[in-house]
């Protein structure tokens, strides 16, 4: 799989690591952070996280590797340095290797990916010259957008701006679950100017958490994370300061989260990956009953699936990547994958952990593994944009184009080329979804047809696309949330299975493993299918389809058993350092 260097297995070893793809310079940033994480060890790392001692070592370690400012500075602003570059698939890589670590330690590149977000789309380049000498530093970000009261409702923001009569404003107002916000030297601040109704009230402006003026209140979360609540009070905002005004404000917020959500994804994998390696290590080293606890078929069934459900993350994460990088003004495919792996890849890694919990049971709680680490932080992915409703209801609005409107691309190909992906600080106006168009999804399916698990998702994709045509969502179905959510996890499935399919065609990854991955979307297909039937608001002619599309998965147990020997070859594989 293209972030993989070891072509024996599709996850992430922190032992063997060395993505040959990348440059040297990204393979040592890379190295250094595993290398630090090692040797810091896995006691440190848990007593750390149940101490909630701040990360401030870790923040040492990215100033001076400059880790972040490798990895962050798009080239416009590198002033010539050779290996700064905003480059969707290394930042992924690095997402992968901080999740791999804990939550923790893949938030503070996170946030501060979300900071730099309308900085460098700004055209504001003494504040750009500021934010890259900053990061050069050692600094990291923040984004300031949510507030106590709102959340990240950017319409109704209690930050204010007053014009000072000098050309500059004064700044009065609170932020809210602000991650960095309490040593961030670059903070993007959403705001809204007094006196002015409409879309031209907004500002993006640049702030200083080390100002006298920009108080920081508390920790709101009893987390090694600091999320703060900050308080602006008579705060100086210059002309100098100002990153954005207007639509533009409200747009470099959303593309914001377009480029740096897609995070979330990673991080989950990385998360789901550690805690693999040590279930796996555990339960096929203990007998239960007088038999290993792997012998007995629920366990097995179990890990298959976990591993599956995991391979799929990694499967459509890499292959989104490429949609990143190839994108333009004239190919915004990647607005439709970037929810889905804000919202299905993390669920998946909540359904990993959850088969993974049920699996080691007491193990899973005590202090000194990573499990507990895992289980407790992953269900915090799905809901650090907004929930998963946010993400599905987004995803709706693509269906039709995507179902009914195909339309030809040229391919694209595999990215790892060392390129600034510059268009993401370019995107516009936040707006012409409808207008998107997508390359025909039965094409890769009709590829792979002779699994016969991806032809009974073809099957289910090709039923829902006619219930569409034949007996849609009427205006009232339209309008209930609850019904189109569902209808969203059944289209989103054919998406996921989609670009899984192409990255398996790029990546070789072989049949056995790849209809165990198919296995589990048919099943979820039949599932959303079943709950569909049951809402309120469902018809009669819907109702009679769910159940007509409910499948088995096609089962052949030589396959399981092939898949299952994968899983248990990771048995005692990767343990972190002591």
């Amino acid at each position: 799989m293209q972030n993989r260097p070891d072509s024996a297995s599709p996850l992430l070893h922190p032992h063997r690591y060395d993505p040959a793809h990348f440059d040297v310079e990204t393979r040592r940033v890379l190295r250094a952070t595993i290398d630090w994480f090692e040797g810091r060890g896995k006691r440190r790392l848990a007593e750390d996280y149940h101490a909630k001692v701040f990360y401030a070592d870790f923040l040492e370690f990215v100033a001076k590797e400059r880790a972040f400012a490798t990895l962050l500075t798009p080239a416009r602003d590198a002033e010539g340095a050779p290996d700064k570059r905003w480059d969707t698939a290394r930042i992924a890589a690095m997402s992968e290797v901080l999740g791999f670590y804990g939550l923790n330690y893949w938030y503070p590149w996170q946030v501060t990916v979300l900071g730099l977000g309308p900085v460098w789309q700004s055209d504001n380049a003494d504040a750009r010259r500021r934010a890259a000498a900053a990061l050069d530093a050692g600094g990291v970000a923040a984004f300031g957008l949510s507030e106590k009261e709102h959340g990240a409702d950017i319409y109704a923001s209690d930050l204010v701006l007053t014009p000072d009569g000098g050309g500059g404003y004064t700044a009065n107002g609170g932020k809210y679950y602000i991650g960095n916000g309490n040593c961030a030297t670059t903070v993007s601040v959403f705001g809204r100017i007094a006196g002015i109704e409409g879309p031209d009230q907004y500002v993006f402006f640049l702030a200083d958490s080390t100002h006298p003026s920009y108080q920081v209140v508390r920790n709101v979360v009893p987390s090694q994370m600091y999320v703060a609540q900050f308080q602006l009070e008579n705060y100086p905002v210059r002309a100098q300061d100002i990153l954005h005004t207007g639509e533009a404000a409200f747009s470099a917020a959303l593309n914001t989260v377009n480029i740096g959500k897609f995070n979330l994804s990673f991080g989950g994998i990385g998360l789901a990956t550690h805690a693999l390696y040590e279930a796996i290590t555990h339960a096929h080293n203990r007998t239960l009953f007088g038999a290993p606890v792997t012998n007995f078929p629920h366990i097995r069934g179990g890990f298959v699936e976990a591993y599956a459900r995991l391979v799929g993350m990694r499967l459509f994460s890499d292959r989104a990547v490429d949609y990143f990088r190839a994108a333009g003004p004239e190919d915004r495919r990647y607005l439709l994958y970037n929810p889905i792996t804000k919202m299905r890849v993390t669920t998946e890694a909540e359904r990993v952990m959850a088969l993974l919990g049920d699996i080691v049971a007491a193990k899973g709680f005590e202090a000194d593994n990573f499990l507990p680490i895992a289980r407790m932080d992953v269900s915090g992915l799905p809901k650090l944009e907004g929930t998963v409703a946010v993400n599905l209801a987004l995803i709706v609005k693509f269906m039709p184009a995507y179902l009914f409107r195909p339309t030809d691309y040229p391919p694209v190909p595999t990215r790892n080329d060392a390129a600034d992906d510059e268009f993401l600080f370019r995107q516009g106006p936040a707006r012409g979804l409808s207008k998107i168009r997508f390359h025909d999804w039965r094409d890769s399916y009709a590829r792979h047809a002779h699994l016969p698990n991806v032809a009974l998702l073809a099957e289910q994709a090709d039923s829902l696309a006619e219930l569409l045509r034949s007996a849609g969502p009427d205006a009232a179905q339209q309008g209930d949330m609850d019904f189109t959510l569902t209808l969203g996890e059944l289209f989103t499935l054919i998406v996921y299975g989609q670009l899984i399919l192409e990255q398996a065609e790029l990546a070789g990854v072989d049949d056995d493993l790849l209809s165990a991955v198919f296995d589990v979307l048919v099943r979820d297909f039949s599932r959303y299918a079943v709950e569909l039937h049951g809402k309120r608001g469902s018809t009669e002619e819907q109702q009679r389809w769910a159940l007509s599309v409910i499948r088995k998965p096609s089962t052949d147990a030589a396959a399981f058993d092939r898949v299952w020997q994968q899983v248990a070859a990771l048995s005692g594989a990767y343990e972190m350092n002591p």
